[in-house]
């Protein structure tokens, strides 16, 4: 199963987060349970549930009443929650919480320039922020969603100004701005705080891949958390869940053209970029403006890699500029390494079975080039045969049972 986080149209928030968790069918008396356990230590705190209509959608709305005792430093509110213990939660639940909270605690730290100790909660408000954090991290463990990988779809931010405790501020928020730096955001579309610090600290912290579109699935539940504003549009957060036929991941695509580039450099080039982290690497032969003959140079990287690859090829080649498509999906098998020995004149080699499957069903098999490369020079047989060996041994410990 995966799990999507939809923010694009609406944003994100604690109670918005709460409430989709909600609707997916989370346990409502533990999630009441878990805020009276923490929340009510920072003040007098009730959680509401509606659920109400947005623009056609119908949504769950969460209403945290609170009556904050004033601003908490953020190392006591860590201890008070820590002496309190994990009560009922999943203590993997409130190690998430923590990091949530540490999230908030140090993008307000770097936005200010002070120590993390020094750090008080003021905007999020304490009381709410606890009930909005551990109810969430307590829904998404008995949802058991921490199970299966979260994808999150770009934010939208909103835009204008708001009051705050430092006069007005550009929206979105600093703190939110520092939390989401490396994080697809999206602009608008109205001149409203879309995003709040508490809903991005909670998105980064469950989100384990960013995606510019939901990937292919087959979709069975969605949950839709309402915003207490009403827009012109339907104002939810939604959460799905769905199975994914073939596992997916997301990467970068880098394009350039080359036609005043040596064969030498281009060589080197191959090299030099499976050393900086491309997972491939490949040229293609093209023909440019005024029949000019050139190379198409496409690498495949991690997104978080695309930008320092894309420096590298400049500086490698001279090229004036690099295409860069920075959310790629592609269905991958998953993927296992088996090691297996063969025999060979007598003598034992190990070598490694690169596997490839669609759940249990074995799709694909490939000896590991290097190890049957290191056994044909000692062997003095050509690689072709060691591969061909390697592949019968493979399935003839499947056929027995004694490899998965």
């Amino acid at each position: 199963m995966v799990v999507i986080i939809d923010p694009q149209n609406a944003g994100i928030s604690g109670n918005m987060v709460l409430g989709a968790l909600i609707d997916l069918g989370a346990d409502i008396e533990g999630i009441e349970s878990v805020i009276e356990h923490f929340a009510n230590h920072f003040g007098p705190v009730k959680m509401n549930l509606e659920k109400m209509d947005k623009k056609g959608l119908a949504a769950t709305q969460v209403n945290i009443e609170a009556l904050d005792q004033g601003s908490v430093r953020y190392t006591e509110l860590v201890k008070i929650i820590k002496d309190l213990g994990p009560g009922e939660m999943p203590s993997r639940a409130f190690d998430l919480s923590l990091n949530v909270f540490r999230t908030l605690a140090q993008a307000e730290a770097r936005v200010h320039g002070i120590d993390l100790e020094d750090v008080h909660f003021h905007e999020v408000g304490a009381a709410d922020a606890v009930a909005d954090i551990m109810g969430s991290a307590h829904a998404f463990y008995d949802l058991k969603l921490h199970s299966h990988k979260v994808y999150g779809l770009p934010l939208a931010l909103g835009g204008g100004v708001k009051e705050t405790k430092h006069g007005l501020l550009s929206i979105p928020a600093p703190a939110t701005m520092e939390i989401l730096k490396n994080v697809p955001t999206i602009g608008g579309p109205v001149a409203e705080e879309l995003t709040t610090p508490t809903g991005a600290a909670l998105y980064v912290n469950l989100v384990d891949e960013y995606c510019q579109f939901q990937p292919f699935l087959t979709q069975k539940l969605s949950g839709y958390g309402a915003g207490k504003m009403d827009l012109d549009f339907p104002n939810v957060l939604r959460i799905i869940t769905g199975a994914s036929t073939l596992p997916t991941d997301q990467v970068a695509l880098l394009e350039t053209n080359l036609d005043n580039v040596s064969g030498e450099i281009l060589g080197n080039l191959f090299n030099k970029l499976m050393e900086q982290g491309a997972l491939d690497v490949s040229m293609i032969p093209v023909l440019m403006k005024k029949n000019r003959p050139a190379q198409l140079l496409r690498v495949i990287v991690r997104h978080q890699d695309y930008e320092r690859i894309s420096e590298a090829i400049i500086r490698e080649t001279g090229t004036l500029g690099v295409r860069v498509m920075p959310f790629i999906h592609r269905n991958i098998l998953e993927r296992e390494i088996i090691p297996i020995e063969i025999e060979i004149s007598g003598t034992k080699a190990k070598i490694r079975i690169k596997v490839g499957k669609i759940g249990d069903e074995i799709i694909n098999t490939a000896p590991e080039y290097e190890d049957a490369r290191q056994i044909a020079d000692k062997m003095e047989i050509p690689i072709k045969e060691v591969m061909r060996m390697a592949d019968e041994a493979f399935w003839h410990q499947i056929s027995r049972g004694t490899s998965t």
